[in-house]
C-alpha cells in the first residue's frame, strides 16, 4: 500500500468529540489521509457550553510542532483554535520556519452564538502574523468582520465587501440565505458565490473545522484550491446533512464525519 499524505492540524481539543482537533482528525481519517495534531488549548466541553478552557504555553505548542515536522514533515498544514498572541506569534514562526506547501488557517474568533471570544489585538495577530502565509484562510463572515475591523455585515454585499477587504485568498463561510447557505470566495480580485442547501439542523457543531480540515486534505491530495474548495463544501454539506437527526447530547451536537464509510 501507498504511505498515506500526512497533514497536521495546530488546534484546540473539544472534549465532546465534535469540533477543534476531534473533527480535523476525524475529516482526515474519512478523506483517507494520516493526520497528526499540536494541541493549543484543553477544553472541558460538550453540546451545551464550555465549562472551561486550559492554554497550553506557546513554547509547548512549538515543541510540539518541532516534534512532527521534524520528523514526519507534513504535505500540509490548518490552524484552529489558538486565542492568544503569543500562541499566534509562536505558530506562525514555526509555520514560516518550515515554509509548507499547503497552510490553512481557520481564525476562531467568535462562538457559535456568533459573539466574540478575544480582544482585538488577537484579531491583528491574525491579520499581521498568519494571514500572510496562508494557502487559505476561512473565516465566518462574523470573524471576518473582525479581521477586516469593520462593522458585522447585514446583507449579503456587505459581506462580500468585507472578503474583498482581507488578504486574498480567503473564502467567509456561513451566511445565511432564506433556504440556502452562501459562502464568499475571494481568490484575488474576483469573487464568486457559492450556494448549497440550508440544513434544518442545530448540530453543525465543528462544520467550520470540518470545512478547513477537508479543505486542507484535498489540497494536499493535489485538487487546485477552488476544486478543493468544492469537494470540501460537498462533503461537509453531506456530513451536516447525515446527522441532521442525531440527538446525542441535549444542545449544538456533531457532524456525521463518517457518512460514506455506512
Amino acid at each position: 500500500m501507498p504511505e498515506p499524505v500526512k497533514l497536521l492540524t495546530i488546534a484546540g481539543s473539544d472534549s465532546g468529540g465534535a469540533a477543534g482537533l476531534q473533527a480535523d482528525l476525524k475529516t482526515w481519517t474519512a478523506l483517507g489521509v494520516y493526520g497528526m495534531s499540536a494541541v493549543t488549548v484543553v477544553t472541558a466541553q460538550n453540546s451545551v457550553q464550555v465549562a472551561g478552557v486550559q492554554f497550553l504555553p506557546a513554547g509547548f505548542v512549538a515543541q510540539q510542532i518541532d516534534a512532527v515536522l521534524s520528523d514526519y514533515g507534513a504535505a500540509g498544514v490548518k490552524t484552529g483554535f489558538l486565542g492568544q498572541v503569543a500562541l499566534i506569534e509562536a505558530v506562525a514562526e514555526r509555520l514560516a520556519a518550515y515554509a509548507l506547501p499547503h497552510v490553512v488557517v481557520d481564525p476562531v474568533l467568535v462562538n457559535h452564538r456568533g459573539e466574540p471570544l478575544f480582544a482585538a489585538d488577537v484579531a491583528a495577530a491574525y491579520r499581521a502574523l498568519l494571514l500572510p502565509l496562508a494557502t487559505l484562510a476561512t473565516p465566518n463572515w462574523r470573524e471576518a468582520a473582525l479581521l477586516a475591523g469593520r462593522p458585522r455585515p447585514g446583507s449579503l454585499p456587505e459581506v462580500v465587501a468585507v472578503a474583498q477587504a482581507l488578504p486574498p485568498p480567503v473564502l467567509v463561510t456561513g451566511w445565511a440565505a432564506g433556504e440556502e447557505m452562501v459562502d464568499v470566495f475571494c481568490p484575488g480580485r474576483e469573487t464568486h458565490l457559492l450556494h448549497a442547501p440550508r440544513h434544518a439542523t442545530t448540530n453543525t457543531h465543528g462544520s467550520g473545522d470540518t470545512l478547513s480540515a477537508a479543505i486542507t486534505a484535498y489540497l494536499a491530495l493535489g485538487q487546485p484550491l477552488f476544486q478543493a474548495i468544492h469537494s470540501a463544501r460537498s462533503y461537509t454539506g453531506r456530513a451536516i446533512a447525515r446527522a441532521a437527526g442525531w440527538h446525542l447530547g441535549a444542545g449544538h451536537g456533531p457532524l456525521d464525519h463518517l457518512w460514506h464509510h455506512a
